[in-house]
């Protein structure tokens, strides 16, 4: 009789174990489902999601396709604690972002000689892990990044090499269980670099940069340290040494390389070359882009800046004090047309537009004074 008993014990014991262990084994078995892994050696997949882009066409006079918003997920893993709260920026566009924006322009700005290389990986580790969590994080973080890179490429002229249709922000999802962790980060994606198509090398960027410094050193070596002597120096070289291009088909035309070293661009390359120059002597300066009607009663998308003096701000249109004039000579009226100049006369002709992007963040302008200087 106890035989029997102590096997009756054994037998429940036996099952007891068998099912724990089974409990056990199913209990592994979920949490192996629910770890999303590749092939990767980090082991960590990134989930796939449909790309959007958001485009607009920035026509300074010319149409230039300006798509600056891309969201993509993959990419090998590395998430992490990036901290940029110590890099300090006092730019005009850049003041006027959210809190998450300015992140994402502190991270260009931090890595910006990183960049030349056109493959540079921008990291920006968990920083918006909190966002990614709720409702549509993913499209309101795709907003935010195309806000910064809007105002980080008006703000900083002298990332000329940089084209953003080609960078693409990054966002790695890993689930453990409940436990969803997201890494995001800037790269070139698919691209071969993000440069723009007339450069292909950081050499190329580099030998660029360093003729761009050439020209600067030799312009600013005519500074006075009068801000308005400065203006008009820099404004007389621009209007003197550069061509608009009138058959929109050379390289370079709508940026600083084109308008200072190859001496040709559209409204935009004279726009930038003067904010560069200005940001160079710390004279507050902006782009501006907006409609202009020129004096045939055509209006044209344009590109032009305001500058500051004495307190107040004033603008200034290159592009339209440098006519093309068939004899040869220009006037004196003509070359300081638009130089200077407060709202009452400017904006009979000029209308600014802060909406870079169709659908994209609306940025304030300054208050142009009244009067002209």
């Amino acid at each position: 009789m106890k035989s029997r008993v102590s096997t009756i014990i054994i037998s429940i014991v036996i099952i007891l174990i068998i099912c724990v262990f089974g409990l056990f084994g199913v209990i592994l078995w979920q949490e192996f489902n629910n770890l999303q892994t590749s092939v990767e050696v980090e082991g960590v997949q990134t989930e796939i999601v449909e790309r959007n882009t958001i485009a607009d066409d920035i026509k300074t006079p010319e149409i230039i396709e300006n798509p600056f918003d891309e969201i993509r997920d993959g990419g090998e893993s590395s998430s992490s604690n990036v901290d940029y709260s110590n890099v300090s920026v006092d730019k005009y566009f850049y003041n006027q972002l959210e809190e998450p924006s300015q992140t994402i322009y502190k991270a260009f700005e931090s890595n910006k000689e990183n960049m030349r290389s056109g493959t540079y990986r921008v990291e920006l580790g968990n920083s918006f892990s909190n966002l990614l969590n709720t409702t549509n994080g993913q499209e309101e973080l795709g907003k935010y990044y195309q806000s910064a890179i809007e105002a980080y490429t008006y703000d900083n002229p002298e990332i000329f090499y940089l084209s953003p249709n080609k960078m693409y922000l990054n966002i790695e999802t890993t689930t453990v269980g409940n436990n969803v962790t997201y890494n995001v980060y800037i790269d070139n994606g698919n691209e071969n670099n993000y440069f723009v198509d007339e450069f292909i090398s950081q050499e190329q960027v580099e030998n660029a940069i360093s003729q761009i410094e050439q020209v600067k050193n030799q312009i600013l070596s005519n500074r006075s340290g009068d801000t308005y002597n400065d203006i008009k120096m820099v404004h007389d070289y621009l209007v003197d040494n550069i061509q608009y291009d009138t058959t929109i088909s050379k390289e370079n035309i709508y940026n600083v390389y084109g308008a200072m070293i190859n001496g040709t661009s559209v409204c935009e390359g004279y726009a930038r070359s003067f904010k560069y120059l200005m940001d160079e002597l710390g004279i507050p300066c902006t782009l501006v882009i907006g409609k202009g009607t020129n004096s045939q009663g055509q209006t044209e998308n344009h590109a032009w800046n305001y500058v500051q003096i004495n307190e107040n701000w004033y603008a200034i249109d290159c592009t339209w004090d440098d006519p093309v004039s068939t004899s040869g000579y220009v006037s004196q009226n003509s070359k300081y047309r638009y130089f200077l100049k407060g709202s009452n006369e400017f904006t009979r002709d000029h209308t600014a537009n802060g909406q870079f992007t169709e659908g994209g963040k609306v940025f304030s302008y300054p208050t142009l004074s009244v009067q002209n200087f």
